[in-house]
């Protein structure tokens, strides 16, 4: 998926260069978190809003009375004859992670970009806005084709790794239409991939247009949901959610051709439900697991959608 920079018409719109994402750290810094989240104070440069921070394993020194039982380090007091004891420190960066979708329904769009392309760029502003806040960064990302996982680190060069890699996937070719069967592998495993590399306390964004997701969604996302904090972010193209007025419209996908009619209004509006249902069935699952969720679509202004108050919000469901 290497690719070499330059002047390409198609950059930004059917893929997206690492210097087009680079460029986004300035709109990185309008965004602002949501407001009337902040539960708890810990150490670290800023007031923490989300929940279950983690205690990262700092050294083993000789157990000392009144040291809990539980943090006896069995290894090293097998090793010395002498009890030890597990010490602790609160972790001062949170880790955050962003879970991509570039499978081939994602290589779609009538408005301004592919959500493929929207994706990229949501992920780049959103990984701009942990590296300001002083958070770790990590990623996994994923297509029929491949799969990738980025541990979490600190700074600018992660923030350019996940970059570089966002920008590669967006280049990707889909030589050949990918099985239904294809798609749903590749969403469960990367699912299953989630459930591992995610520590608790972790801020982690999902990213997709969730069409053909594995049913193990709801499942790993009530789990990751006990000890993190999620955010769902649906991207759609407008016309995956209504047809165009009556007449014959001619589409394609680089490849193959094809016609849609949308003459007939009952037809019109069982498309327009199919979506309706989809989005209603996201919403649902969120309310259900106190998941965020944000919709977002290709036409509207990227900045403000991600500045909007998410639905489904964990407040929301106690309400």
């Amino acid at each position: 998926m290497r690719h070499t920079e330059g002047q390409d018409s198609n950059d930004g719109i059917i893929h997206i260069s690492q210097s087009g994402l680079i460029a986004l750290q300035r709109e990185a810094r309008l965004l602002r978190s949501p407001k009337g989240q902040i539960r708890s104070q810990h150490n670290g440069g800023y007031v923490s809003s989300f929940r279950g921070r983690g205690m990262e394993f700092d050294e083993a020194r000789l157990y000392q009375p009144g040291d809990d039982v539980r943090n006896i380090d069995w290894r090293v007091t097998a090793r010395t004859n002498k009890p030890h004891s597990k010490v602790f420190r609160e972790e001062r960066e949170r880790p955050v992670l962003l879970w991509v979708d570039f499978r081939a329904p994602m290589f779609f769009g009538t408005r301004q970009y592919f959500k493929s392309v929207m994706a990229a760029k949501v992920a780049a502003i959103l990984a701009w806005k942990s590296c300001h806040q002083g958070d770790r960064l990590g990623g996994l990302i994923f297509s029929e084709q491949g799969h990738l996982e980025i541990r979490p680190g600190r700074g600018k060069s992660a923030v350019l790794q996940l970059i570089q890699h966002l920008s590669e996937y967006s280049y990707q070719q889909h030589k050949d239409s990918a099985a239904l069967k294809d798609r749903q592998q590749a969403s469960e495993h990367a699912l299953k991939r989630l459930l591992h590399v995610a520590h608790p306390g972790s801020l982690i964004y999902l990213i997709s247009d969730f069409r053909h997701v594995s049913s193990q969604l709801e499942s790993t996302l009530s789990r990751l949901g006990r000890h993190n904090e999620l955010e769902l972010i649906h991207l759609h193209d407008p016309l995956e959610a209504q047809l165009p007025q009556a007449g014959l419209y001619r589409v394609t996908d680089g490849r193959d051709e094809t016609e849609i009619n949308s003459a007939d209004a009952s037809v019109r509006e069982r498309y327009q439900q199919r979506f309706s249902q989809h989005q209603q069935n996201l919403k649902n699952l969120c309310l259900k697991i106190a998941v965020r969720y944000l919709p977002l679509s290709t036409e509207q202004p990227l900045l403000s959608g991600l500045m909007s108050t998410p639905l489904a919000s964990s407040d929301q469901v106690q309400q």
